[in-house]
């Protein structure tokens, strides 16, 4: 029997982290094969121009305001979806903050903050969405994580913790998901060109693919059937192999394509080295 695959017909795509990157080029990409998506994120007129791009398209945008923090925004966007606008037939849980933090430099707030975004927001936006999809018997779930989940990166110890997380929460959850009739996918997306990523990273960035694209992989990857969308191969597939090497010579490769080890060590806030980032 084939896994659920939804399509425009079957009801409304529900993207959080829609306002830039890559959950703007998705909620475009899908609005333009046909679908009614709901996109939610703090920036509202960010959301607005966002809806107005879409006018010409053969699907539409819906703007649900709402932060992932809050439990009970989540909530209340689920309700507009199921009681407003019709059934959730996907969801895509992209909303994501990087940080990066240096052992010579903890901050708190640095974990607090990409824990809050990236897991616990996504969890947040998961259980009103099941909830759904349970009363229904079908549904289509894909939740972003990043292949610098799949092992520790230098800077990376807020950000890839919450990844990894995602990747386990998504791997164990199938199981009962399976039987409830609700599909879900992981997605492990590497460089991408967002705002983001311009923004914090100044350092070359191997295989970077635009949004656009990153965009067109994971909307291809949704009506396959895959469990995890990764992409580009030839940056993501060497990535997880990686891990597969003895811890020894795991950390002696990242050092030697990173060159961490002979940089100084950090005395206080400063430019990240390169993170897949959303």
């Amino acid at each position: 029997m084939r896994d659920f695959i939804a399509r425009p017909e079957h009801g409304i795509v529900w993207i959080s982290g829609a306002s830039s990157g890559i959950g703007r080029a998705l909620a475009l990409t899908l609005a333009a094969e046909g679908y009614k998506v709901a996109v939610t994120a703090r920036r509202h007129e960010e959301l607005v121009e966002l809806q107005a791009e879409a006018s010409g398209l053969s699907g539409s945008i819906i703007v649900l305001d709402g932060d992932v923090t809050d439990a009970e925004d989540m909530e209340h966007v689920m309700a507009s979806i199921e009681y407003e606008h019709g059934t959730l037939a996907m969801a895509i849980f992209n909303a994501g903050v990087y940080v990066p933090v240096h052992a010579e430099d903890l901050h708190r707030a640095d974990f607090e903050r990409s824990f809050a975004v990236n897991l616990s927001g996504v969890v947040n936006c998961l259980l009103p969405a099941i909830r759904h999809m349970k009363a229904k018997g079908q549904g289509q779930i894909a939740i972003v994580s990043s292949v610098t989940g799949y092992g520790g990166l230098p800077t990376g110890a807020a950000y890839g913790a919450t990844k990894a997380a995602l990747i386990n929460m998504t791997e164990s959850l199938k199981f009962d998901l399976d039987k409830m009739g609700i599909r879900i996918q992981l997605v492990s997306p590497g460089f991408v060109d967002t705002p983001a990523m311009r923004k914090k990273n100044a350092f070359p960035m191997p295989a970077l693919i635009s949004a656009e694209e990153a965009a067109r992989q994971i909307a291809a990857g949704l009506k396959s059937q895959a469990f995890e969308i990764s992409f580009p191969k030839r940056f993501t597939t060497p990535l997880k192999l990686a891990r597969l090497l003895p811890y020894g010579a795991y950390f002696a490769l990242v050092n030697r394509m990173t060159g961490w080890r002979e940089r100084p060590a950090a005395t206080g806030r400063h430019p990240a080295t390169p993170h897949p980032v959303k």
